[in-house]
């Protein structure tokens, strides 16, 4: 997958919102309602930080190389992938997906009704 796709996919889905919420300038984060859901290196593009069930998030580590727990976050909660190999653009595309609707369900009742009235508009 390459930085232009990834970029465009998060920015589909409702409510999301990109911003460069650290000191360094090169780590763009991807949020939905404020909370973060997908975070990559927009320089290097060399791993992207996604959000993932805990049982589901050792399982990928298991079966892929490409996946690893998450770098500079939560490791029982984040992977960080790498974007370019062998893994299929549909896959990473499932677990963006996968990582954009975690953080929604996480939300507050309150905000995921207010998300759900943007895509009304």
């Amino acid at each position: 997958m390459k930085l232009k796709d990834f970029k465009e996919f998060c920015l589909s889905f409702n409510g999301v919102t990109e911003d460069f919420p650290f000191d360094d300038d090169n780590i763009i984060a991807f949020k939905v309602m404020g909370k973060i859901f997908a975070i990559t290196n927009v320089d290097e593009f060399d791993g992207i930080n996604l959000k993932c069930d805990p049982v589901k998030a050792a399982m990928l580590r298991d079966l892929y190389q490409e996946v690893q727990p998450g770098q500079h976050m939560n490791k029982k909660h984040w992977n960080t992938i790498a974007p370019e190999g062998k893994l299929d653009d549909e896959l990473l595309k499932e677990w963006i997906k996968d990582s954009y609707n975690l953080v929604v369900e996480d939300l507050s009742r309150k905000k995921q009704k207010k998300l759900e009235k943007m895509s009304d508009d």
